[in-house]
């Protein structure tokens, strides 16, 4: 169903490619937008038990994308290093695929928002966390997108000899 990598030798292996989900702090949410044009947006996220968890306005161009079509892509860059001597890009990356949905079911909602907040602010108190959600919990929307499948690839300059 999903295509296999050209240059195998170039593949992260799956803990790698975890590693780096972890670790990054933003991505590109690719969605179908309006008039079959892409629609690919920068935006935070969590990785939490092979799933993504991101925010986002109860309304707008990534919910009308859903809507149509909850088939997704999330690309996290995590090295990009210009090697200019030798005219390339030492790069790792990782791109999930999956199917995204809007989390309705309240405890699902927070339970989600709390891991985000919890990413960024991690050494924050609790009551402080909680502050900040209620603030802002009546206007938010958490996305789950749930992974099918997973492609890692590094630069052949980083590959372990």
């Amino acid at each position: 169903m999903f295509r296999e990598m050209r240059r195998k030798n170039q593949k992260l292996d799956m803990e790698e490619c975890a590693a780096i989900l972890h670790r990054g702090t933003s991505g590109v949410l690719a969605l179908a937008g309006d008039n079959g044009y892409p629609y690919a947006v920068p935006i935070s996220y969590v990785y939490c038990d092979n799933k993504l968890f991101f925010h986002c306005a109860k309304q707008g161009h990534k919910l009308d994308a859903i809507a149509r079509n909850r088939k997704a892509s999330f690309c996290v860059i995590d090295q990009d290093e210009i090697a200019p001597k030798e005219y390339t890009t030492h790069y790792k990356s990782v791109i999930v695929f999956g199917e995204i949905r809007v989390l309705e079911e309240e405890t699902e909602k927070r339970a989600a928002i709390e891991i985000l907040g919890r990413k960024y602010a991690p050494e924050g108190a609790e009551e402080a966390l909680q502050t900040e959600i209620e603030r802002f919990y009546a206007a938010l929307c958490m996305l789950e997108l749930s992974i099918e499948h997973v492609s890692g690839k590094q630069a052949k300059e980083l590959i372990q000899k």
